[in-house]
């Protein structure tokens, strides 16, 4: 019996990743194709149920528009002049989404667009191809932008 139990526990830990619950978890390409961005539950509370940060940058530009290591991208374009030095890698990108009744649509959250420096309102949903969708907007969803992300393997 104790084999059993011990062939049942190896087995279910060798299963494939993709057979395990599709979630919005996990590390997403922007459709721009110029960051990696890590989606997780936020550690405080009170920044929502989901955070995301800025783990990898390809190819990003200094303000004067040549290419710069990653690792000394700043935040340049923000309209707050006291963020404008802030490294990108490590910033946050999204956050204060609430759960929805579907465990993988988030509502009400904030996106931080480092092309522009501005701040939309946001909603988050995993597609059933398993993309993940973000619709950003002023006001009111309708009046606002889409964006498919994918998955980093």
């Amino acid at each position: 019996m104790r084999r059993l139990a011990l062939a049942a526990v190896f087995a279910a830990m060798a299963l494939p990743a993709w057979a395990q619950a599709p979630s919005v978890m996990g590390t997403w390409l922007t459709a721009s194709g110029k960051a990696q961005v890590r989606i997780e539950a936020c550690a405080n509370p009170a920044s929502g149920a989901i955070c995301g940060f800025i783990v990898g940058l390809i190819n990003p530009t200094g303000p004067d528009g040549v290419v710069v290591a990653p690792e000394v991208a700043n935040d340049f374009r923000n309209q707050d002049p006291a963020l404008r030095s802030r490294k990108v890698l490590g910033m946050p990108l999204i956050w204060g989404f609430k759960k929805t009744s579907d465990p993988n649509v988030f509502e009400g959250g904030q996106i931080y667009n480092g092309e522009n420096g501005k701040i939309y309102s946001a909603n988050i949903s995993l597609q059933p191809d398993g993309t993940l969708r973000l619709r950003g907007y002023v006001g009111s969803p309708m009046f606002g932008e889409t964006q498919i992300w994918t998955r980093v393997k």
